[in-house]
């Protein structure tokens, strides 16, 4: 399984949705796992983004099924990082 950042900004619409239901944000996690990918963590942050999750997904092209499907619903827009734990990455140095 690979590890993803994502960083979430919420539009219009999705700050409207989360103002009437804000148990929303968990609604969408549970949709997420059954496209393919779990949160492992989630965070709400203060700035230039809403929200920082890390999920798990299979591969990217999975994880791009998800963030395809959720930006395509016209809530948020996503950056989405993929994310190396540090020792695959040093032995990658070594090879």
């Amino acid at each position: 399984m690979a590890t993803y950042v994502v960083l979430s900004r919420l539009t219009d619409e999705g700050r409207k949705t989360l103002k009437a239901k804000p148990e929303r944000v968990k609604e969408v996690n549970e949709e997420i796992s059954k496209m393919g990918a779990q949160v492992l963590h989630q965070f709400a942050l203060l700035g230039e983004y809403d929200f920082l999750s890390i999920l798990e997904a299979q591969d990217d092209a999975a994880i791009s099924k998800v963030m395809v499907d959720l930006g395509s619903r016209g809530t948020l827009e996503t950056n989405t990082l993929s994310a190396i734990p540090i020792d695959d990455f040093l032995a990658g140095l070594k090879s």
